[in-house]
């Protein structure tokens, strides 16, 4: 029982240096930090412009809501543990690490697959891709969530495994299992088959398409060709949105995939440890490029976040007004209204005195509350006709024979 106990705490001890952990820690903190602010920023302004989503960009905040996912759940486990040169929770924790990292890491990969695919059918058949609603983005985004939790829950339920990843600091697939287990070979093969190779496929075939779809349509243009045969500047932009985005994610996994079937199909350890430290730190940067791409480059997310930040600083920095003295406030009242006056005449009126009185009162800002002094109110005014003769007064000094007239 005790040797049993202690090579589980051997499999969780780092096998890379100390310096190397604490680089690898502090990678984690920035990325962690940005990631944070990046999608929770992403996942507000699309909040504020929910009313307004395009269907593709469903897909966008699916994504967002799967980085978040990594962020919370991976970050807080994997940087005290690099820090300490150990993986410091308990190995049921170390099983939902894993679990919460291939559940997450599939669900963006099979939501930038779908996206690819539909950003192909808007572009290059746009007679269907015009009846591409939010209700079909909707079952779709389900559909992709279920796709990655069939892949996530196998090894939880016999088919694959979890375990320690091979630089003891954090916790994944465990990859040398494969070599004496046939059942673990088949849920890798299976692993890779559809949740690499055949995604990157039709990424790579919807863009490449598209590609071509563009190319052709700029040539229509110059030869003058209908308007229906051209690509709009939105789907232009959708498609160049999509394509960084996919380029980011499948640059920050490819090194991770390729080390681990590097690790499960070779007979013996010849991938080192640092090297998989390394590949995690690229996958990890996958929770970076969403909010990075859509939120400087794309114009209507940046120019309400832009708007958002405006009105918040405005707040922020509204100041108290000021309590202007009574002696003070006569001269201001005074100099407001001969101000407006000269600057209304046409809503003055003349009494019968011959001198003109706007019809508006100095008010100022009572103790305690926010705002500019000094601003003028209209006031009230009515003109009472007696006889031959009609003259105005405000309506605060009418009598009660007046006040049947209003």
């Amino acid at each position: 029982m005790g040797n049993a106990s202690e090579v589980v705490i051997g499999l969780y001890v780092s096998t890379i240096s100390k310096e190397g952990d604490y680089i690898l820690a502090s990678i984690y903190t920035i990325f962690g930090v940005m990631s944070l602010m990046g999608n929770s920023t992403l996942l507000f302004v699309a909040y504020r412009k929910k009313s307004s989503l395009k269907p593709a960009e469903f897909f966008v905040v699916s994504l967002s809501f799967s980085d978040m996912g990594m962020t919370l759940t991976l970050f807080p486990f994997a940087i005290p543990s690099a820090f300490n040169h150990r993986w410091l929770f308990p190995e049921p924790m170390c099983m939902i690490y894993a679990f919460c990292g291939v559940f997450f890491g599939l669900c963006s990969l099979t939501n930038l697959t779908v996206l690819s695919w539909v950003c192909w059918l808007k572009v290059c058949c746009p007679n269907y891709g015009s009846k591409f609603s939010p209700r079909h983005a909707r079952m779709l985004v389900l559909g992709s969530w279920c796709y990655a939790l069939i892949f996530a829950v196998g090894p939880a339920s016999g088919w694959g495994a979890f375990g320690p990843e091979p630089y003891g600091t954090a916790c994944c697939i465990n990859w040398h299992l494969p070599r004496t287990d046939l059942l673990a070979m088949s849920y890798i093969i299976s692993l890779f088959l559809f949740c690499y190779i055949v995604p990157c496929s039709i990424i790579f075939l919807s863009y490449l398409f598209i590609l071509l779809a563009v190319r052709g349509a700029r040539q229509a243009v110059q030869q003058h060709v209908s308007p229906q045969n051209k690509i709009t500047n939105t789907q232009t932009l959708i498609v160049k949105l999509s394509v960084a985005v996919c380029i980011g994610f499948l640059t920050a996994w490819t090194p991770y995939a390729l080390v681990s079937m590097l690790a499960a199909f070779s007979s013996t350890d010849v991938v080192p440890p640092i090297a998989f430290a390394v590949a995690a730190i690229f996958a990890k940067s996958s929770t970076l490029y969403n909010p990075l791409v859509y939120l400087i480059f794309k114009p209507n997310f940046r120019k309400l976040l832009c708007r958002d930040a405006t009105l918040c600083c405005h707040v922020m920095c509204h100041c108290e007004c000021p309590v202007v003295p009574d002696s003070t406030q006569k001269d201001s009242c005074e100099v407001s209204r001969r101000h407006q006056g000269l600057k209304e005449d046409g809503n003055s009126t003349r009494l019968s005195n011959g001198l003109q009185e706007t019809h508006s009162a100095c008010r100022h800002c009572p103790e305690g509350t926010t705002g500019r002094c000094l601003n003028a109110t209209p006031l009230r005014t009515a003109r009472i006709i007696a006889d031959s003769a009609n003259r105005e007064m405000a309506v605060s000094e009418l009598s009660n024979d007046h006040s049947d007239f209003l």
